[in-house]
Formats: structure tokens, C-alpha cells, sequence
């Protein structure tokens, strides 16, 4: 008798270790589990019942699943004692005998669905240790130095940007001095297309080494509609942190065509894509603890939902906002056009940078409400690109289009120069089109189409030089042979057909 009760001791032991053990391998993982039924992970929905195939199912719908089941008594097996104890020990997380569940995995191949419902654990606030050192945040000029070597002009736009990256980051290394919560400094930038409003944010966060989003505000609707859920924005963020939701509240979210949102005129349909969209983001500016899809854009029963908090992330809006000069020239010149100290209607015609005028009161009157826009304290503008800034874009930068192509020709021991004359005639026809910099690229791969073909077929060409008569079609480039041979273009390079 007193050894089997020994036994019995024994055996209760092991299975308080196995337990014991299994909970700590639980606790000190990664990831959390996510109830197989209503998605929610183990952090909201509590302890989850572990089923085969890396099933789990949260208490709450495994009794409701039990309730539904209790209504019906399939020829009194529910009274029947041996299936009342198969059920105790399933509740226990022991096997059933005669019972086997379908293994999905063997359906659907490795790594099947319910492998894939596991999202990262959010670290416990008191366990969280400081995730930026403030002697590690670069100063305002270090950041702008950085910015110099990649974007061309745009002076103010790059001290703005980079004072206000390095407050928020001061904000997010201490989170408050002396009891004082400082605010979070979104930004609003306006600027032409093609003046660098994306490739800045975009060099920004690869100088940060913060995870970057770029959304575009164009897909965003309504929740319910056709189109992308407003917490899509945060799911892209979530997704370039890896599903690491605490590097996640720290990083970048850019949000393009923020002026494809403004409230629609003259319509008599329900504005899903315009003013809706700019009243769903305002908890999202401002800071909330929001619900997010992971890996997709909108919520379904078919994903797990994260929770992050936008307290820390950095929202920057950019957008071209057309016909916002004719409102800015309006307000300008609502005053009397009669009298010594009247302003002419077309005083302001000619004037290059006029949306460096732009008040608040000028983008209500464009369609962007005022909570939206409160929660936007920074608003700066960009400059339109010069014929000189595009001469400096074509060759200055650190990857500038010119040393990309001279690199490529390099692979072929090919020298390639471009005269400033050239330089000058590409610009100018950069301006034409009146796309801004996306013009010089387009305009390049043009004369550039035939060079790229004809040069690995002569191993002799050891140098080419791009004038100005190749880029207007009245002539070609100079080709620069091996034995140091100058020759004109027109009488070696009769097969070059003009661009």
C-alpha cells in the first residue's frame, strides 16, 4: 500500500514539472499564441487550451463551443460517464483515447495555417528598458550634413525636418522632464511633384536606421468599404519592424498624396475616402492604443490583431496639393484693386515660391478639417526645382543618375563624361515636362538606350563623351578609342539611330 502510494507521489511530481517546465518554456518565448476561433492573442483573451496540430482555443470559446454542444444529446452520450471523463482530461490538457483530429498540416503542407497563428509578445512596460540613448541621437546639423549628401537644395525643408526628428527622438529616449509630457511633432510638408518629399523621408529613415512605411493615403477608405482600413498604415509599419511590436512604436510612418483625403465638393454620396478617412487618422496623430491586422490590410476572422501604440511614432504628410496657389493668390489679393495701395490681380502671377504662404486657414479652405490639421503642428513647404538645382540633382548627390551610369559603363572599362552643356540641355528638358526630378531619369534612359547597346559590341571604345548636339538630336556623342584617337561621333558611329 505505502508503495503505491509512493508511486502516486511520484507521478503527481512529474507532472507538476512537466507543467512547470512547459510554462516556463511558454512564458520565456517570443511569441504569444492566438485563439484559433476569434483571433485574439493570449495577452487579452488569457490562458489558452492547447490542441492537437498547435491548435489553441481561449477559455471563453471553448465554453461557448461546450454550451453549444451541451443543447444537443446524441443518444445520451453526453450523460454517459466514460465521455464525461474523456472530456475532464481534454479540459486538463491530457490526450483522448479514440479521438484523433485531422492534422491540417499534413492537409496543406508545412507551416500550415495553424502554425502561422503566433504573433511577438509586447514586452511589459516594467520590464522595458530606455530603447534610444539620447548621446546617441545625432544633432540637428549632423542630421542635415547627412541629408546634404543625398538631396539637392530644399535648405529650409531639411532644417525642419531635422529638428523636429531629433526633438522626437530627445521625446521618445526620456519620455518627460521633469513631470513636463512634451507633444509629439508631426509634420505636414507641401511641395510640387517631383520636388524630393518621399526620397527625403526615405533617406531620413535609412540614416536612423528606424523601420519607415510609406503609405499611400489614395487606397485608404472608411472602415467596411472597398479599399484599405485606416490601421493599414501601422500594419505596413509593423511589417517592416518584423512584427516587433515595440520597434515598431518607435519608428516612421510617411503618409504620401495626403491631399487625395480632402473633403470632396459638390457631392451627394457618402464621402468614404475624403473627410471619413481624415477623422479615422486622428487617434492614430494624436496616440492611441490601436488594434492592427498583422499582414494584411483590413480586419478579418482570418488574422491575428496586434495592439500598438502610435504614442511614439513619427507621422509625416506629404503631399503636391494642386490648385492651392489659385486659393493662396486668392487670399492674397481679396483686397481692393482700386487706389494707390491696391494689389493687382496678377501681382502674384510670376512668383515662383508661392506656396511658402500657405496659412492653415488656406488648407481648410482646400479641404483638410481643422483637427486633422491641429494635429499637425509642423506645416513647410519645398521648393519647385530650378534648371540649376536639376544640373546639381544630375551629378551632385552621393547616387546621383550620372555616377550610376558611369558605374555601369565602368563594368565595361568604358569611360563615361557628360559636358556641362549636356548637362545644361537635359535640364532644360526636364523643365518642359514639368514633373520635377522623375523627368531627368526618364529623359536620360532616352539617349542613353543606344549607348548601353552599342558599347559591348567594340572592346576598342575606351572613353564617350555626351555633348550638347547628341541630347537635342543634332548630333552624337564623341567616341574616345583605346589608342587615344579622338574621332567625331558623325563619322564613327554612322548606325546610331537619333533619339
Amino acid at each position: 500500500m505505502a508503495d503505491k502510494y509512493d508511486q502516486d507521489e511520484e507521478l503527481k511530481e512529474a507532472t507538476e514539472d512537466s507543467e512547470e517546465k512547459q510554462e516556463s518554456e511558454e512564458s520565456s518565448s517570443e511569441y504569444e499564441d492566438v485563439c484559433f476561433v476569434c483571433r485574439r492573442p493570449e495577452s487579452k483573451a488569457g490562458k489558452m487550451f492547447k490542441l492537437p496540430n498547435n491548435i489553441c482555443v481561449c477559455d471563453d470559446c471553448m465554453h461557448k463551443t461546450m454550451d453549444a454542444v451541451s443543447q444537443f444529446d446524441y443518444q445520451g452520450m453526453l450523460n454517459d460517464p466514460q465521455f464525461q471523463k474523456d472530456m475532464d482530461n481534454m479540459m486538463k490538457g491530457k490526450s483522448m483515447p479514440n479521438i484523433r483530429f485531422v492534422n491540417i498540416a499534413d492537409l496543406q503542407g508545412e507551416g500550415g495555417i495553424p502554425n502561422k497563428q503566433k504573433i511577438k509578445k509586447k514586452k511589459k512596460q516594467e520590464q522595458a528598458q530606455p530603447v534610444l540613448n539620447i548621446r546617441d541621437i545625432p544633432a540637428p546639423h549632423k542630421i542635415k550634413a547627412s541629408l546634404d549628401e543625398y538631396v539637392v537644395g530644399q535648405e529650409h525643408a531639411k532644417k525642419v525636418i531635422s529638428v523636429a526628428v531629433y526633438n522626437h527622438y530627445k521625446r521618445v529616449a526620456t519620455g518627460t522632464m521633469d513631470e513636463i509630457e512634451i507633444e509629439k511633432s508631426n509634420m505636414l510638408m507641401i511641395g510640387p511633384t517631383g520636388c524630393g518629399k518621399t526620397y527625403l523621408v526615405k533617406t531620413l529613415a535609412r540614416l536612423l536606421d528606424v523601420p519607415l512605411a510609406i503609405a499611400d493615403a489614395t487606397s485608404l477608405t472608411e472602415a467596411g468599404y472597398i479599399g484599405d482600413d485606416i490601421e493599414s498604415v501601422i500594419s505596413k509599419l509593423l511589417a517592416a519592424a518584423d512584427n516587433d511590436v515595440e520597434k515598431a512604436e518607435r519608428g516612421i510612418v510617411f503618409i504620401d498624396e495626403i491631399d487625395k483625403i480632402a473633403k470632396k465638393k459638390n457631392t451627394t454620396s457618402r464621402d468614404v475616402s475624403g473627410e471619413s478617412v481624415q477623422q479615422g487618422m486622428l487617434k492614430l496623430l494624436e496616440g492611441a492604443e490601436v488594434e492592427v491586422p498583422v499582414g494584411a490590410n483590413s480586419k478579418n476572422a482570418m488574422v491575428p490583431l496586434a495592439t500598438v501604440n502610435t504614442r511614439n511614432i513619427l507621422f509625416i504628410c506629404g503631399g503636391a496639393f494642386p490648385d492651392l496657389e489659385e486659393i493662396i493668390k486668392e487670399r492674397l489679393t481679396k483686397t481692393a484693386s482700386i487706389g494707390f495701395n491696391a494689389t493687382l490681380k496678377d501681382a502674384y502671377d510670376k512668383e515662383k515660391n508661392l506656396l511658402s504662404k500657405v496659412t492653415v486657414e488656406d488648407l481648410r479652405k482646400f479641404g483638410m478639417i481643422p483637427e486633422f490639421l491641429g494635429r499637425l503642428p509642423i506645416i513647410y513647404t519645398l521648393e519647385g526645382l530650378t534648371k540649376e538645382m536639376m544640373v546639381k540633382i544630375l551629378k551632385e548627390p552621393r547616387n546621383a543618375i550620372l555616377k550610376q551610369y558611369q558605374k555601369l559603363l565602368e563594368l565595361d572599362e568604358v569611360k563615361l563624361e557628360f559636358n556641362d552643356d549636356a548637362l545644361e540641355a537635359i535640364a532644360e528638358k526636364a523643365m518642359e515636362r514639368d514633373t520635377g526630378a522623375r523627368a531627368l531619369r526618364s529623359i536620360i534612359e532616352e539617349f542613353m538606350l543606344d549607348i548601353m547597346y552599342e558599347i559591348p559590341k567594340d572592346d576598342n571604345i575606351g572613353r564617350v563623351t555626351i555633348t550638347r548636339e547628341y541630347i537635342e538630336g543634332t548630333g552624337g556623342p564623341v567616341i574616345d578609342i583605346r589608342s587615344n584617337r579622338l574621332l567625331e561621333s558623325s563619322e564613327t558611329l554612322k548606325e546610331y539611330p537619333q533619339p
